[in-house]
């Protein structure tokens, strides 16, 4: 009797058990993609069709699920944050941003602005504009395949504490995306830059240097204008795989053409956290470093930023 029970149980308790044993999570049996590989790569067997060369073929009839699909993208946020004090010091510092990012096949505009501004001043004292500046990007992207895109790009800056009025940079170039999803991104981009600074008449001015003889006098102002022409490196990221949480970074190297030793970079990293479907909270920063300044100007900036983001889609 204790051995046809026992028999009993462990029969039970296998075929409780064993389909847990062979189970596979939904959609990981032979042939559905990894959630984060790009379409290109899911299903080879689909190069011999020739619908995988061509952007708009290969996108037009993608079998990737539409979360996954990098050929149609409505990407629309809006945020703002801010920081206010009153009494014995009295602060007001406002940062503001908006991004847009649409495709359609091969075809892929970008925009984006953002504007900076606090002024702090102690009791009693007159309140001093401390941040100003205003930045836009705006840029198209043609696909040629999912993993390579010709684009050009045209950014501007207004920067009173860097001493520009403008800085207007044009950049076409070819970038390539080792991931290229809708919501992982990895791409390298190199290209050129045309550089157009105006400066403000207040940073113009140049400074005798330290060891110069006393009565010595100070040489011109710069020019009002400026123009450079560099190579121009980027490397950015982005991964949005987790609806809770998404990270973006990135790093662009900018190299004069006719002075090596003329150089700039931008950093920038951002991490979104929602606190709701389509509200989240974001923490960026940005470090933005020039090696020849203006001469009354520092060679590296940074801001660090905490914003309530809205995403419309």
């Amino acid at each position: 009797m204790r051995s046809v029970l026992f028999r009993s149980l462990v029969a039970t308790f296998v075929l409780a058990w064993s389909p847990l044993s062979f189970a596979q999570p939904a959609g990981a049996g032979a042939g559905a993609p990894p959630a984060s590989a790009p379409a290109e790569t899911l299903k080879p067997q689909t190069a011999t069709t020739g619908k995988t060369d061509i952007a708009k073929g290969g996108f037009v009839t993608s079998t990737a699920p539409d979360d996954e699909d990098p050929s149609y993208v409505n990407d629309v946020s809006i945020g703002l944050g801010g920081l206010f004090s009153a009494g014995n010091a009295r602060t007001i510092a406002l940062t503001t941003l908006g991004r847009v990012r649409i495709r359609r096949d091969e075809h892929q505009l970008s925009a984006a602005a953002t504007a900076n501004f606090a002024r702090a001043g102690k009791r009693g004292e007159t309140v001093d504009t401390t941040v100003e500046n205003y930045q836009g990007l705006l840029r198209y992207d043609y696909f040629l395949t999912n993993q390579i895109s010709l684009f050009l790009q045209s950014t501007g800056r207004r920067d009173r504490f860097q001493g520009l009025d403008l800085r207007l940079n044009v950049d076409p170039g070819v970038a390539y995306y080792f991931i290229n999803t809708k919501t992982h991104r990895l791409q390298v981009e190199g290209g050129y830059d045309l550089q157009h600074d105006v400066r403000r008449d207040a940073s113009r001015a140049q400074v005798l240097p330290e060891d110069a003889e006393p009565g010595t006098p100070l040489p011109p102002p710069l020019d009002k204008t400026k123009t450079l022409h560099n190579a121009r490196l980027f490397l950015g990221y982005e991964n949005k795989l987790r609806k809770e949480v998404a990270l973006i970074a990135s790093v662009e190297y900018l190299q004069n053409f006719a002075d090596v030793g003329t150089y700039r970079f931008i950093a920038d990293i951002g991490l979104k956290s929602n606190v709701a479907d389509q509200l989240a909270l974001a923490t960026t920063y940005t470090a933005r470093y020039e090696n020849k300044p203006l001469p009354t100007v520092a060679d590296l900036d940074s801001i660090a930023s905490v914003n309530l983001v809205y995403s419309f889609f």
